[in-house]
């Protein structure tokens, strides 16, 4: 299959690409703003598997211009994508008191509109079997427990996953499927810095794990669906 991630530089991301490239039926494509860390990912991914198909590019979802993107696609992917991850995105932990709009404009950029961005210009890549995954929180899952100081990220998640569910009924006819996974915590590098001290009960390997077979598979049962992927209920 061939596949492109976003936010592949840390995390779940990071972990999923991993999981992706091991088995080596599958060709990459991992968008991060990181160079640096994209670097260090491209050298663990040969470590793993000398053979791997994977392409590193440094690229921002909000702001970059997607030409390049698109003729990469077409010379390298033969114009096809069958999977495209939707990772990126970013953490503010503030009381709702003490945000800035500022704040919440940077949430929606990150968490929302890049994602929109994102697929707007793929999907003449995508067709029948297609399956886009995003990436959305249970802090923005209807009926959720929420967090204090979370309010900007959450609504900013829940805002993709009413995309989610829209963008399946308007993908029908070209048989692409679309569904989002609303994650708890994991130990990635973003929980860390916005709640220091916090030990997740879920590692981000097995988190990217989850991500990775999901993306293969996870079109052949579900479409508009937001599913809570966490240890708690709701």
């Amino acid at each position: 299959m061939n596949i492109l991630i976003t936010g592949a530089s840390s995390g779940v991301g990071f972990e999923a690409v991993i999981e992706l490239i091991t088995s080596g039926k599958h060709k990459v494509i991992a968008l991060a703003r990181s160079q640096d860390k994209l670097t260090r990912l491209m050298e663990i991914s040969q470590g793993i598997n000398p053979d791997c198909e994977i392409y590193a590019i440094a690229f921002d979802i909000v702001h970059d211009e997607y030409a390049g993107l698109q003729q990469f696609i077409t010379t390298n992917f033969d114009g096809k994508i069958d999977v495209l991850i939707n990772n990126a995105g970013v953490l503010i932990n503030k009381p709702f008191m003490e945000l800035q709009e500022m704040d919440f404009v940077e949430m929606l950029q990150s968490n929302y509109l890049g994602h929109v961005r994102i697929i707007q210009n793929l999907q003449q890549f995508m067709g029948q079997g297609s399956h886009i995954v995003n990436i959305g929180s249970m802090g923005g899952f209807q009926g959720s427990s929420k967090f204090n100081g979370l309010s900007a990220y959450s609504a900013a998640k829940s805002a993709l996953h009413t995309l989610t569910e829209c963008l399946a009924q308007e993908f029908v006819e070209q048989g692409i499927k679309v569904n989002c996974l609303a994650l708890g915590s994991a130990q990635t590098e973003m929980l860390e810095q916005a709640f220091p001290g916090y030990e997740s009960p879920v590692m981000a390997f097995e988190m990217g794990k989850y991500i990775a077979d999901f993306a293969l598979t996870g079109h052949k049962f579900f479409n508009g669906k937001i599913l809570p992927v966490a240890l708690t209920t709701p």
